[in-house]
Order: structure tokens, then C-alpha cells, then sequence
């Protein structure tokens, strides 16, 4: 019996060449977009990080500003950003820490920064005003609470993490 050599036609040789040459730049360019979506979950989140803001025994019942630095991280861009929060102590010697940033527009309150409502956090932009524990006043452009700072106190110090939204009663 005589053996068939089998012989690659032109065409097929193009079609295989193609096929290969096809594949291997799909691949390129779906490595990447596949590496895009995961690399965030396979990130390490740096959500929960505490910062050391003030020691205890300079809280009082009286609102204070403190503020404080955190490292951030912008895709190849690392950049110190500065947070502040206003802290005090309530009637139960509990820990308050509450975001300045006003829920209208997103401007900085101040404590007793208007003369006519000397308690009340009062934010310059559109006259918005909050009771001493965040809440916002009735009638004022605000329509929700000032965020509260994740708090946490151990050796003495407090630390505070990032800023979650209250949830409204």
C-alpha cells in the first residue's frame, strides 16, 4: 500500500496562519480588560483604616474641629488629602464625631457660626442649620442629618475612620 502524504494547501495554510495570528492578538487584547475588572476585588480596601485624631482628655462638651491627614490613592496618583470632623462629648460622656460637611451643598458648617442661633452648627452658604447632635433644623435648606464619623477609642485616643450617612428615623 502506498502511503498519502498529506500536503497543506495553500489556502488551508493561510487559514491556519490567520486563525493563530487572530487568536493571539484577541488575546491581547482581552488580557487587560480582563485584569481592568478583577484588579479591584482583588485589591486589599483600605475603607476601615482609623486614624488617631485627638487624645481624650482634650474632648469637652463643647464642639472642637479637628483635623487630620490620610494618604490617598488615585489610580497611579498618591496624594495627602485633610479630614475634619467636629467631636465632642454628650450627656453620657459618649464620643460624637460628625462629618462638616453640609448635606445642601455640600459646603463647611461651622459651630456657633451665626450670632442669632450661637448653638447650632450653621453653615454660610444658604443659612442651613443643625442642632448640636447633627440633626438638621426644621425648615432649613438641609433635608438630612450631618453625616457621623466611624469612631473608636482605645489607649486613651480616639480614632476616627471614614464618614457613613446616618439612617433617618
Amino acid at each position: 500500500m502506498a502511503e498519502k502524504k498529506q500536503q497543506v494547501s495553500r489556502r488551508q495554510f493561510l487559514n491556519y496562519t490567520l486563525t493563530g495570528v487572530g487568536g493571539f492578538m484577541a488575546a491581547g487584547m482581552l488580557a487587560p480588560m480582563v485584569r481592568f475588572a478583577i484588579d479591584p476585588v482583588l485589591q486589599a480596601s483600605g475603607s476601615s483604616d482609623m486614624k488617631a485624631v485627638a487624645d481624650m482628655s482634650e474632648l469637652t462638651n463643647e464642639p472642637q474641629r479637628f483635623d487630620w491627614t490620610i494618604e490617598q490613592v488615585d489610580a497611579w496618583y498618591t496624594s495627602e488629602v485633610t479630614k475634619s470632623a467636629w467631636v465632642y462629648l454628650d450627656e453620657n460622656d459618649e464620643v460624637v464625631a460628625l462629618s462638616p460637611v453640609c448635606k445642601h451643598l455640600g459646603c463647611t458648617i461651622n459651630w456657633a457660626g451665626s450670632e442669632d442661633h450661637p448653638n447650632q452648627f450653621f453653615c454660610p452658604c444658604h443659612g442651613g442649620r443643625y442642632y448640636k447632635d447633627g440633626v438638621n433644623v426644621p425648615n432649613t435648606p438641609p433635608n438630612a442629618a450631618l453625616d457621623v464619623y466611624q469612631k473608636e477609642v482605645r489607649d486613651g485616643k480616639l480614632y476616627l475612620g471614614n464618614a457613613v450617612a446616618r439612617e433617618e428615623a
